[in-house]
C-alpha cells in the first residue's frame, strides 16, 4: 500500500497569499490541505508534518516539523512513516495542490521507476510532488530548481498531471483554477467572497 507525506507549514501559511488578512490566508491554506488529504488517504497511509497540533481526519498521522525547512519536515515525516513499517512507495505532495485527486497521485506512484523517482514540477521548476521508489532515495533539495535537482538524484520520470503541476501561491492562481478546486477550497473561496460582499 502507497505511504504518503503531506507536509504543512500550519500557523502562518501561503505567504504570498498576504492581500488576504492572516484569518482568511489560514482558512484556504486549511481548505486546501483538506483536499489534498481527501484524495492522499483514497489511496493509501497519509502523514502530515507541521509545525503545530493541526485538524486532521482520524485514519491521518500527525509527525511534528523539526522546523527547519521543507526538507527536513518531508524527512522527519519520512523517518516516521518508516518506523511505523508503512510500505514503499512514498509519495511527498505539497498541501497547495487543492486540484489533486486519486487519480492524479495514482499516476504518480505508477510513474516510479523501479529504484528511482517520480517528479511533478511546479510551472517555476520547484516540486509539488514526488514520488520514491524507496523512502532512501529522498535528498533535502527543495527550493528555485529543485526539480531538477531531485531529477539527479536516480532514475526519474516527469509528470505533468495538470492538477499537480498547478499549485496555488497568488489570488491569480486561485482565480485561474477555479473550475479544478476542490470542494473543501471551492467553499473557501466563495465564503471569502460572501464576507467581501456583505
Amino acid at each position: 500500500m502507497t505511504t504518503l507525506v503531506v507536509p504543512y507549514r500550519g500557523s502562518d501559511p501561503k505567504r504570498r497569499l498576504e492581500p488576504l488578512s492572516r484569518g482568511d490566508r489560514v482558512e484556504l491554506a486549511e481548505a486546501m490541505l483538506a483536499d489534498v488529504l481527501a484524495a492522499a488517504t483514497a489511496v493509501g497511509r497519509v502523514f502530515v508534518v507541521a509545525p503545530d497540533a493541526v485538524s486532521l481526519p482520524e485514519d491521518v498521522t500527525h509527525v511534528l516539523d523539526p522546523r527547519r525547512g521543507q526538507g527536513a519536515a518531508v524527512r522527519a515525516a519520512l523517518d516516521a512513516a518508516s518506523a511505523e513499517g508503512t510500505a514503499a512507495p512514498y509519495l511527498v505532495v505539497n498541501a497547495d495542490l487543492p486540484c489533486a485527486t486519486a487519480r492524479d497521485l495514482l499516476a504518480l506512484a505508477g510513474a516510479i521507476p523501479e529504484h528511482g523517482l517520480a517528479i511533478a514540477a511546479a510551472a517555476d521548476g520547484t516540486t509539488n510532488a514526488l514520488g520514491l521508489a524507496d523512502q532512501n532515495v529522498f535528498e533535502p533539495l527543495y527550493g528555485p530548481g529543485s526539480a531538477e535537482r531531485f531529477a539527479g538524484l536516480a532514475e526519474s520520470r516527469l509528470v505533468a498531471a495538470p492538477n499537480l503541476v498547478d499549485d496555488v501561491d497568488t489570488l491569480d492562481d486561485l482565480a485561474r483554477l477555479a473550475a479544478r478546486l476542490g470542494p473543501s477550497t471551492t467553499r473557501a473561496v466563495i465564503a471569502r467572497r460572501i464576507r467581501e460582499a456583505a
